[in-house]
């Protein structure tokens, strides 16, 4: 049956031609953004896992900058571990020269000193953007649950999506000559008799006094300074100095340091620290020294300045190095030796623990550049288009739409055939 009023026809041409519409929309979308899955009205499933692992390739993209900036730090404390190595070994040389008895051995101890300058140096200048893994001054606690820094080293997400991040613990190596314990000054170790130095006629002096040393019965009742590597010495005692110690006295913006030396007794630190103030830049113009009083170094303030802050501290070095200042080949060539080989052989522990983690950490920014790299290519599997498939299926979709076209046309042709009938 014809009808004027209903074409079937050309509904059905027309639905034909607004579906082969739409998919040829859907086609030139994928032709553009060159994926299959552009949006989540596309596949919603496929889409929500792509996006999740896209967040993960940026994570690791991040990680793998800081598995960078880990290596970069590791390498640089590694370096400065191997020139330590190399110069304590120039030191051995020296002092192994310094056992015979015919040569200049003061000549040997200012070349031992020079060397032992030039690896403080170097033991200062091995930081990278801050970090100094040698010198003692990391504090921190790493994932290995010793002093060091962690480098974050990988992204782990679980099969219930929970995400955690991993690190690789870096450990300190204490290569300095000083940095160390802190010893609380008071009783054995010195202290100061105020806190702030009043100005000229009143609390104007103070006194630094109450100086003891370490004994060979591992207590502090000794009267001169002996080496921690001394039979009986316990150098865990902190009521009492030990060769290496280090005081330090600041008064104002001035501070000065004296560092223990072998046979020291309370007047020669006393000395030591009134010298150390005048180097430091404590002025006898302002202030005035008095070493009247044995073991007790006082100091007054000549000035109208009220209030000036008096520090007082000691630290026992810590580091491998701590004895290295007192090594002394003049007086005592065979205990050098011996602790020489004790340095040497700290320093190359160094240079190899640095040197091990340092090979993790280029191992696992290969493996993350590598996962990087796979993740991606999986992401690329299920969302990127079929270019060839998508070209047939375009030019497949232009013929049905022209056919569709056609079709409708002549759909529509349909009731004129009818006033034929009427004629």
């Amino acid at each position: 049956m014809s009808s004027i009023l209903t074409n079937n026809s050309a509904m059905v041409a027309l639905q034909t031609l607004k579906s082969i519409n739409n998919d040829l929309t859907s086609t030139q979308s994928v032709i553009s953004t060159g994926k299959e899955v552009s949006s989540a009205k596309d596949n919603a499933a496929v889409w929500s896992i792509s996006k999740t692992m896209e967040s993960d390739v940026k994570g690791f993209k991040a990680i793998s900058d800081s598995l960078s900036l880990g290596e970069s730090t590791v390498a640089v404390a590694r370096n400065a571990s191997e020139t330590v190595t190399d110069l304590l070994t120039d030191i051995k040389g020296k002092i192994v020269a310094a056992q015979e008895e015919n040569v200049d051995r003061s000549k040997l101890q200012d070349d031992i000193s020079a060397l032992t300058e030039q690896i403080k140096s170097v033991v200062g200048a091995a930081q990278f953007n801050g970090q100094n893994l040698v010198d003692g001054s990391n504090t921190g606690t790493n994932t290995n649950g010793n002093t060091g820094i962690d480098v974050l080293s990988s992204l782990d997400r679980d099969s219930s999506g929970t995400v955690s991040a991993s690190s690789i613990g870096v450990d300190t190596q204490n290569l300095s000559t000083s940095a160390g314990l802190d010893i609380t000054a008071g009783t054995g170790t010195g202290s100061a008799s105020v806190a702030t130095l009043a100005a000229s006629g009143g609390a104007d002096d103070v006194d630094i006094t109450g100086f003891t040393f370490l004994d060979t019965s591992g207590a502090a009742s000794g009267g001169s300074a002996l080496k921690a590597s001394t039979a009986g010495v316990d150098d865990t005692v902190i009521n009492g100095f030990v060769v290496g110690d280090e005081v330090s006295l600041k008064i104002g913006d001035i501070e000065g340091t004296y560092r223990i030396s072998e046979g020291d007794t309370d007047a020669s630190v006393a000395t030591g620290l009134k010298d150390a103030m005048q180097n430091a830049g404590l002025s006898t113009d302002d202030f005035s020294f008095d070493l009247s009083t044995a073991g007790t170094l006082t100091i007054e303030n000549l000035t109208s300045e009220a209030n000036i802050a008096v520090e007082y501290g000691v630290s026992r070095g810590s580091g491998a190095l701590a004895g290295l200042e007192n090594i002394d080949v003049v007086n005592d060539a065979a205990g050098a030796l011996s602790e020489i080989e004790n340095m040497l052989d700290g320093a190359i522990d160094a240079a190899a623990a640095f040197g091990s983690v340092e090979g993790r950490l280029e191992t696992q920014a290969d493996f993350i550049s590598n996962l990087s790299d796979s993740l991606t290519s999986g992401i690329g599997s299920m969302v990127d288009a079929d270019m060839e498939e998508t070209s047939a299926r375009l030019q497949a979709l232009q013929v049905q739409q022209q056919l569709g076209i056609q079709s409708l046309s002549i759909a529509n042709q349909s009731p004129q055939s009818i006033l034929s009938l009427f004629g």
